[in-house]
């Protein structure tokens, strides 16, 4: 699947999200329901990914996460950020 298609699956399943649960909820709740609608249109997702810092020829996990990932082969990973997410669907809202 090309970047475009997954890109355009993610922004779709944001925006679904964001229409049916409206504004206010804890980023937790926006993040769970994302997952579960990306799942649901075939794409494997992982939550709470963890970023790994190569310092001085050591990898180190220093705490850092991102949001959910979508994992594949090496060249077919997608990160996304629910916070990015939510001000696309309120720039795309206002804009409408």
């Amino acid at each position: 699947m090309e970047v475009n298609q997954v890109s355009g699956i993610i922004v779709d399943a944001a925006m679904k999200v964001h229409s049916a649960l409206g504004p206010g909820l804890l980023e937790s709740a926006y993040e769970a329901c994302l997952i579960r609608e990306l799942r649901k249109r075939g794409l494997r997702v992982e939550s709470q990914v963890p970023i790994f810092v190569i310092y001085d020829g050591e990898t180190l996990d220093i705490g850092y996460r991102a949001d959910s990932g979508r994992r594949g082969g090496c060249s077919d990973r997608t990160q996304v950020d629910r916070n990015c997410c939510c001000r696309f669907i309120k720039l795309n809202c206002s804009l409408t």
